[in-house]
């Protein structure tokens, strides 16, 4: 299917996304592995792939890493724009299969990585981080990490629809946009949704 906000874009996604959600949530926290986060396209993410398709000059040419990529969404927006290599990142290892089915199905190769990043010096020009500050302790760790990237040189962009733990001091507006999401992942049906700069 296509992600609303990004229809040029096909993605392998959940679309009975209640059930399937709760089910796996359940049942994989049975046996300790994560929420089938690879299998949305979150509004983060959508609004930042937009951002990356409407204004390539972010990519084009450059290297770039997806950070916490999910489905692979925003690292084939990249490669779309014109970046010149991109890796996707994520610590869930289903996201390497993901990644690999939705690139193929818009006929591009991203390149993957399972490494968790954080903390490690990165040799690309830009990250692309969408839907990240969901949580307290992740931000917590993201916060330095990225600050310390931008101190190297590293353009960071960021997708977020208003998450709680959003470093707005440490942002500066780039695009804002309304994007269509499912209520039942979600607490409605429209989420703004803005693409920042982490400096």
């Amino acid at each position: 299917m296509t992600p609303p906000h990004v229809p040029e874009i096909r993605l392998h996604l959940a679309d009975e996304a209640h059930n399937l959600w709760h089910r796996t949530e359940e049942e994989l926290a049975e046996i300790g592995l994560p929420p089938p986060f690879w299998a949305f396209a979150w509004a983060g993410g959508q609004g930042l792939a937009r951002y990356v398709l409407d204004n390539p000059d972010l990519v084009a040419g450059r290297s770039v890493i997806d950070f916490a990529t999910g489905s692979g969404l925003v690292a084939i927006a990249a490669i779309r724009a014109g970046a010149k290599n991109v890796v996707a990142t994520d610590v869930d290892p289903f996201c390497a299969e993901a990644v690999r089915i939705n690139a193929k199905e818009n006929g591009v190769h991203v390149d993957f990585t399972g490494r968790d990043l954080i903390g490690e010096s990165c040799d690309s020009d830009v990250m692309l981080a969408g839907d990240v500050f969901y949580d307290r302790a992740f931000a917590e760790r993201l916060v330095p990490w990225f600050s310390a990237l931008c101190e190297r040189g590293t353009e960071i962009v960021v997708g977020d629809p208003g998450r709680s733990y959003l470093p707005k001091h440490r942002l500066t507006e780039l695009a804002v946009y309304q994007v269509p999401v499912s209520r039942v992942l979600e607490d409605a049906e429209v989420k703004r949704t803005t693409v920042w700069r982490f400096g």
